[in-house]
Parts: C-alpha cells; structure tokens; sequence
C-alpha cells in the first residue's frame, strides 16, 4: 500500500523500522502508515510520510533512546511520528475518532498488529470533531480573507483550507449514509452535491481563488447548520 513512496524514503522508513525494533524490543506494540504515504497522493519533498508509533510505555528513558532515529527520519525523510501508548487508544478514541477512524479504515501495518482496526468510535464522538474542525476552518478562512485576498498567494492559501476540510466532510457524509472515496476532488463534489454549491470552483481554488473561497464559505455554512441540527442519540453523554 506504499508504493507511492520513492525508493529513498521507502528505505528510509525500514531503517526506522529495524532501528525502533532493536531499541525498544518487546515495548514496540505497532507502526502505522497513515495518511497520503497510503491514500495516494504523496508527492516527494512536499508532502510527509505520517507514521504512529505505538508502545508499551512511554519512559523518559525509552523515549530518549528512540530520538535520534526518529529525528533523522524526520529532517531526511519528511516522516513525521505521532507516539501513543497501547493502552490510550481506546481511551482517547472519543477525543480523536477523526484521526483514529481514518486509520482503522486506511493504512499500512509496518510492525506488529493494527490496534485501531476494530476500535469502537461513537457517532456523537464524529459530529462534534466534525463541527470542532470545520469551524475551525471557517475562523481561519476570515484570516485568510483579511490577509490575502487578492494577493498571489490567496488561491494557494484557500488550497490548503479545501484540504483541511477533506476528512470532516467525508466523515459528515458517512454520517449521512454517503460512502465517499478518501479522494479531495471526490469529497469535494460530493460535499458540493450534497449541499448545493457549485463544485466547479473548488476544483479551481489557484485559478479562480475569489469563487472557490465563497463556494467554500457557503459548503461550510450549509454543514455546520447540519450538524448544529443533529439530535444525539437516546443515552449518549451529554
């Protein structure tokens, strides 16, 4: 599932791989791939290769011993390690279900056995990270507007909001029963679709930044008023 990794970085990741499977031994749970390295669309020297290390314990000790590894594979190979203990993840499941349904459904076991495949994630845990994220964006967007419209650089900044809203769209679509592709340009018409909003400018945020920041604004009013809609489940926490 990784062979939109050049060479080079492929290398690099299984000299991390082989040098955290000496140091920690029987304290290394897991590595996983996430993220574009498995999606596709990673692109060498632009894009990260996201990797969650999982261990028994998190010691000073083991912690300190497992540095100089992961910072060469950072500063050489882009790859960028997330460390969680084995007994968190379930634990944390209702503070990140974004992050760890994505990798439940799509990623690469690297060592060890996935411990996020099969993790309980709460529906109401989903809707209120979507609204966290994507209002997120909608504050960072009137920055955006106050900044940089009509600068060069606009259309690559609204860019780069389109790709922040890609995982709190699809997981608000699979809330409405829609199956989506993990693609941007697939999320996006689909949102688009959806919420009644021209898709044609949000596949052309460089080209035409003006029209696809106010498609996106009006993409995000429509789900935010969706999900301030929604009716929690009989029982769930509050």
């Amino acid at each position: 599932m990784l062979e939109s990794l050049s060479p080079a970085v492929r290398k690099r990741l299984d000299e991390l791989k082989a040098s955290l499977e000496q140091t920690c031994g029987k304290d290394l749970v897991a590595l996983v791939v996430h993220g574009s390295a498995v999606r596709g669309g990673w692109r060498e020297s632009t894009s990260d290769v996201d990797l969650i290390c999982v261990l028994e314990h998190d010691s000073e000790p083991l912690l300190a011993a497992i540095g100089p590894a992961l910072e060469l594979a950072r500063f050489s190979a882009r790859i960028e390690t997330m460390i969680l203990t084995r007994a968190e993840i379930p634990r944390s499941a209702d503070c990140f279900p974004l992050l760890y349904g994505d990798v439940a459904r799509t990623s690469s076991t690297l060592f060890g056995q996935n411990p996020f495949a099969g993790l309980h994630i709460s529906d109401d845990h989903i809707r209120l990270r979507i609204e966290q994220e994507l209002r997120e964006v909608r504050i960072r967007m009137r920055r955006v507007a106050t900044d940089l419209a009509g600068e060069a650089n606009f259309g690559g900044a609204v860019e780069r909001k389109l790709k922040q809203v890609r995982g709190p769209l699809r997981a608000l679509l699979a809330l409405r029963g829609e199956t989506v592709e993990d693609r941007l340009d697939l999320v996006l018409v689909a949102s688009a679709r959806a919420y009644n909003v021209d898709a044609g400018p949000l596949r052309r945020p460089r080209e035409e930044p003006e029209a696809a920041f106010t498609a996106l604004a009006k993409l995000l009013v429509a789900a935010l008023a969706e999900v301030d809609a929604w009716e929690p489940k009989p029982g769930a926490a509050p």
